[in-house]
């Protein structure tokens, strides 16, 4: 069976609320405000009515036709000067009922009404002693306007209506943005490239559009990066496969130890390529933080450049943070490979700065440095401002790519500055 849609379920359950909160504001107009009006009106005329009786009683005959004419213009009620008879529990409208309690009330005694019509008008006749008598006091039912079970009947028809309209037009536009999402998210499993959710709405709708429009963004870059990736790692593959091609070649006619020195560097050259693009793919992945001290971080990183015959000045005072290590350890090892490549002359630091909460460490060189306008582009894979392709030279172009991988995963951010007497300063915020 198939589960009801969103919409549906929304408008059922907005729906009943809706119809529950009209009941229960009608239950109480009824108890609190009608109700009362009503008892309060009833008494009111049942007191007219026995004061028209006991009046009645105490005039003269000459004057009773003339009150009797002043009664049913300005009053609505009738006397006869015989009783009307003792009625009994038939139905009458509501207001009625209230009417003989109130003359039962006033009397001591049960009173019920009478209906009978005349010509084509209802009327109500009560028995009330005047004077030693009994006279019947009646009034037409067209007295008495108020129809409550019609008004309550309009109300809760109109109001289930309203209700349900209402309700149909809130939960589609509850669920118009959820649908938005489902088409956009079908789109990006299918390969496609939506255009971004609008960023409007409720708070709840706003946040999670714009999460959504993040995800699609971080969807679109990884879909960038592939293609770049493999498009850069076709390129560089295609020189090293080029000259082992012709130093087989060479080989089948002249076989020598310079060119079987010449594969194994190419093959090298490739396998040093694979694990850089290895260690990209990895900075995806989110190592958990440890307690480390940036001091010792930092000094280890630096015994480990003196191979390259550079020594590496570290300017971190003792520094006790929970950070991934590992991917702060391969991050600063890039930052610091691009700065003894780029920068073969001038000192090289490794620095640690702290200011309250927030900490960062850098590396800082005093080589050429990177334009301003060029450094965004420079945390793309394979791009370098130097054209070449050789190691040696302008490397495979991932470094900062690396970097920048790794701290999206972490939860860092990496920032290029160049310094104030040349060269650059690479530092790493972190979170």
């Amino acid at each position: 069976m198939k589960a009801p849609s969103l919409a549906r379920q929304n408008t059922r359950l907005i729906a009943a609320a809706f119809l529950l909160v009209e009941l229960l504001a009608a239950l109480s107009f009824a108890l609190f405000l009608m109700l009362p009006m009503a008892r309060r009106s009833a008494d009111d005329l049942a007191g007219l009515m026995i004061l028209a009786a006991q009046t009645w009683a105490e005039l003269p005959p000459e004057t009773r036709p003339a009150f009797e004419h002043e009664l049913m213009e300005n009053h609505q009620l009738a006397l006869r000067a015989e009783p009307a008879g003792h009625g009994r529990d038939e139905w009458h409208p509501p207001y009625f009922y209230l009417l003989e309690a109130a003359l039962s009330r006033r009397l001591g005694e049960p009173r019920h009404l009478t209906s009978e019509r005349i010509g084509s008008t209802l009327w109500y006749w009560a028995d009330l002693p005047a004077g030693g008598r009994t006279l019947a006091v009646g009034l037409p039912r067209t007295r008495i306007e108020t129809r409550p079970f019609t008004a309550i009947a309009l109300a809760l028809g109109g109001g289930i209506v309203l209700a349900i309209g209402f309700a149909g037009w809130l939960a589609r536009r509850i669920t118009a943005p959820l649908a938005r999402f489902e088409a956009a998210a079908q789109r990006i499993g299918e390969g496609e490239r939506p255009a971004l959710l609008p960023e409007t709405g409720p708070a709840e709708i706003v946040s999670l559009a714009r999460r959504f429009n993040a995800m699609a963004q971080q969807v679109r870059d990884l879909v960038t990066a592939r293609t770049t990736l493999l498009a850069g790692v076709s390129h560089d593959l295609r020189t090293p496969l080029a000259r082992m091609r012709l130093a087989l070649e060479m080989l089948k006619s002249d076989p020598s130890p310079a060119l079987i020195e010449r594969l194994e560097q190419d093959i090298e050259e490739m396998n040093a390529l694979i694990a850089t693009l290895l260690d990209l793919a990895r900075g995806l992945e989110r190592e958990p933080p440890q307690e480390a001290d940036l001091a010792e971080v930092l000094g280890e990183l630096a015994e480990q450049s003196l191979a390259s015959g550079r020594a590496i000045a570290v300017r971190c005072p003792p520094c006790r943070r929970r950070v991934a290590v590992r991917a702060l350890r391969r991050a600063l090892g890039n930052l610091l490979e691009n700065a003894l490549r780029y920068a073969p002359e001038g000192p090289i630091e490794l620095v640690c700065e702290t200011q309250g909460p927030s900490c960062r460490v850098g590396v800082l060189d005093r080589g050429p440095g990177i334009p301003p306008e060029h450094i965004a582009a420079m945390f793309e894979p394979f791009q370098r401002l130097d054209a070449s392709r050789s190691p040696q030279g302008g490397g495979a172009g991932l470094g900062l790519a690396i970097v920048r991988e790794l701290a999206k995963a972490n939860g860092w951010r990496v920032t290029l500055e160049p310094r104030a007497e040349g060269g650059l300063a690479a530092w790493i915020a972190l979170s």
